[in-house]
């Protein structure tokens, strides 16, 4: 009987055999950060309000813009809604962080918010036990966050802040600006934190105007220029319907440089009946 040998491969095959394994787990990797990211990007969606809330004399728009890098998420958001007692609830906010455990973050926020709002009529209450809630959680993530509550009945508007973007606002009477109310940390580092809030009569129409960091500010573009920019989009489209509005404002993003996803809130008054 003939002996039959086989050699061993030679340095070439070898190499060959290792790079092949490397590739095949390279694949493998590529494919499950593609799962992740599709999941991400799903509950991401899943996570916006489907539709936004209708109220006589406030019209409402809003704008969101995924992350640029392709393969991270965001955890940027926004709601609006109406509670039991007639009045309107406006948030938006940005989560720590660019994964599946940010947009799960993001979720409990808003859903959060929702639920406390119906229980206190006062935003810097709505912060602070949304703040003590997702601590608890134990997350480990901060948010940041700017809550509004407007009573249709007083023509109240009451807006607290936690560590967030201040919003832009103009009058039909040409009166405009950056709102620079006193905020305090975002939501999830301090417990037992206490926000300030800022209390408003609207007298006139009007138009407000939320952003998140990813649309005014870059790594070379400061948020003050950014916020200027919108500012000026919002004097010369006052007029402008609010989803025309938003669209405009988002585009402030393609000038930051900044690579994050972005979110816009837009909110129009028309002013007291009879005005």
């Amino acid at each position: 009987m003939r002996e039959h040998r086989t050699d061993p491969p030679d340095n070439a095959q070898q190499l060959l055999i290792t790079l092949g394994r490397l590739v095949d787990q390279a694949l493998e990797r590529i494919k499950l950060q593609r799962a992740r990211v599709e999941l991400a990007m799903a509950l991401q969606r899943h996570m916006l309000p489907p539709e936004l809330p209708e109220l006589p004399g406030v019209h409402i728009a809003a704008k969101y813009s995924p992350s640029r890098d392709g393969l991270a998420v965001g955890g940027d958001w926004y709601d609006a809604f109406l509670m039991l007692d007639g009045s309107l609830g406006l948030a938006i906010g940005d989560v720590q962080g660019h994964d599946v455990e940010a947009v799960a973050f993001m979720g409990q926020v808003r859903t959060s918010l929702r639920a406390l709002a119906e229980a206190t009529s006062d935003p810097r209450e709505v912060l602070g036990r949304a703040n003590d809630l997702l601590i608890s959680m134990g997350f480990g993530l901060f948010a940041t966050c700017c809550f509004l509550r407007y009573d249709p009945a007083g023509r109240d508007l009451t807006v607290s802040r936690a560590g967030h973007v201040p919003m832009v606002w103009a009058t039909a009477g040409g009166r405009s600006g950056i709102a620079l109310d006193l905020g305090g940390p975002p939501l999830g580092i301090v417990p037992g934190e206490r926000y300030p809030m800022t209390h408003r009569r609207l007298t006139e129409a009007g138009v407000l105007v939320l952003v998140t960091d990813g649309v005014v500010e870059g790594p070379t573009f400061p948020m003050e220029a950014g916020l200027t920019e919108v500012l000026r989009l919002v004097r010369a489209g006052f007029d402008a319907d609010p989803d025309v509005l938003a669209s405009a404002v988002i585009k402030v993003a393609d000038l930051t440089g900044h690579r994050d996803d972005a979110a816009v809130l837009v909110a129009r008054y028309d002013g007291p009946p009879g005005a």
